[in-house]
């Protein structure tokens, strides 16, 4: 029976070689019998073959484990993001100095000795590039780390693994399985973790992923989370367990930044996104060295400086708006004073005060300035020293000296744990925002996006705010 076809084969062989040359038939043979080979090599198994599917099974019995699944998975993303914290500390530094102490200071003698105009100057130098030049030395080291790290666990097959180990509370969740990917590369960049929804098939269930995919953590609220907490959460407990007790509200902060995920989603399924939960096939390569030189180009090319480019592109007009407002007077004040005084009660409500709610408003197009900005504001309103004037940014190196200016300002522990929260709670940078309309290309979900997660804070922290008065 099998002799026909092969003699078909052979005949329709010699046909093509005769209507397309020799040439390229031997490469089109060529190419069949490679994939042939290939076909063979994946179904075929040699003696080594059958060895490493026994490694890869015993692996994937601890991996993918319902004792073990779960706590392996936290403790390998807080190895990838302690490397990452720890791993950016040196460079951001070295790109601060670089960028903030030497030509910041090269720039302002230069417009001077040209005869700039002061607001010219200001405008330029102390709000356009102090604003890009932080997003350059906060945000690019950490990406640089993340993203590599990420991908060398897609290639050695982990990530698929994390998919699988979350598909059921995903599920229940109304959402996808594939969510716990972009989840995780939501930690890096919630951008990045936007354009990775488009391996899940489903439009509904990718909605749901661009929608909530804020609530993790990005790495441009990493930096204040860790400095809040390290100020204010590690001065409650005894200098023994300071450091813990502040890598301990951190993680928390991020696991309950997964919680709101889970919530939001399940939300979402029940109401404006109602639907059939997808299934779907998911299949676990088996694990293999990862190509290290294919994923560094991958991970900083094609992720690391095209989303730093889209942050830089925010960030310079978000620059703009902090000098403008700290020197454009409206009577004996700034219009950032009166933002802040109109928007002190407000604050107030939520534990918050009138300074951190207009830091967050203009720095709506990269997280990575909210810090500097919210020291600039505070010296600005209260008139204690720091800082170079009105509308320039500023951060200092000692963690002391930067919590002495915040509890002049003002700050208290509950300052602390609601901005730690509304960090969390707040509206996606302009960078994410603009990738959600690129990717869904509704003004609708954008908006939805937007909103949802800043509503959500509001609420959260005004409880929080309330019951601590009430108990505290």
């Amino acid at each position: 029976m099998a002799k026909k076809p092969i003699k078909n084969i052979i005949k329709l062989s010699n046909d093509l070689r005769w209507q397309i040359g020799d040439d390229f038939h031997d490469n089109l043979a060529e190419g069949i019998y490679a994939d042939a080979a290939e076909l063979v090599s994946n179904s075929v198994q040699t003696d080594s073959g059958k060895k490493r599917f026994r490694l890869d099974s015993k692996i994937d019995k601890i991996i993918t484990s319902k004792t073990w699944g779960f706590p392996l998975m936290f403790l390998i993303l807080g190895v990838v993001l302690w490397l990452t914290i720890i791993g950016a500390n040196y460079p951001s530094g070295m790109l601060a100095q670089l960028l903030l102490d030497t030509i910041h200071p090269l720039l302002k003698s230069g417009a001077s000795s040209i005869g700039m105009p002061w607001w010219l100057d200001g405008f330029l130098i102390d709000g356009v590039y102090l604003a890009v030049a932080w997003v350059i030395a906060v945000m690019l080291p950490p990406m640089a780390i993340f993203f590599p790290l990420f991908t060398l666990l897609e290639d050695f097959g982990y990530l698929p693994r994390v998919a699988f180990n979350l598909d059921a509370l995903f599920k229940k969740a109304g959402a996808h399985g594939k969510q716990a990917l972009t989840m995780s590369m939501g930690f890096g960049c919630n951008a990045a973790g936007v354009v990775a929804t488009r391996i899940i098939d489903s439009p509904r269930e990718r909605l749901i992923a661009i929608i909530t995919n804020n609530f993790s953590l990005c790495n441009g609220r990493w930096p204040t989370q860790i400095l809040i907490a390290t100020i204010f959460i590690g001065a409650v407990v005894p200098s023994s367990v300071s450091g813990l007790a502040s890598v301990g509200a951190v993680i928390g902060i991020a696991i309950l930044g997964m919680v709101f995920m889970f919530f939001s989603s399940w939300a979402l399924s029940k109401t404006v996104l109602k639907g059939e939960v997808s299934t779907f096939n998911l299949e676990l390569p088996p694990y293999r060295p990862p190509r290290f030189w294919k994923t560094l180009y991958t991970s900083l090319i094609d992720r690391t400086l095209i989303v730093l480019w889209r942050a830089i592109v925010f960030a310079a007009p978000a620059g703009a708006v902090i000098w403008l407002i700290s020197n454009i007077m409206i009577g004996d004040h700034s219009i950032a004073y009166w933002m802040i005084n109109g928007l002190d009660g407000f604050g107030w409500l939520l534990g918050l005060n009138g300074v951190i709610l207009v830091a967050y408003i203009v720095a709506i197009p990269a997280n990575e300035i909210v810090i500097p900005t919210i020291l600039m504001l505070t010296v600005l309103v209260t008139g204690i020293a720091g800082g170079e004037g009105a509308g320039v940014m500023f951060e200092l190196d000692s963690v002391t000296a930067t919590g002495d200016i915040l509890r002049a300002g003002g700050w208290t522990l509950l300052t602390a744990v609601n901005l730690m929260l509304f960090s969390l709670l707040h509206n996606p940078c302009s960078t994410t925002i603009y990738t959600i309309y690129k990717e869904t290309k509704s003004a609708k979900w954008t908006t939805l996006a937007s909103i949802a997660p800043v509503i959500m804070g509001f609420v959260v922290t005004f409880l929080v705010a309330q019951i601590w008065r009430l108990f505290g």
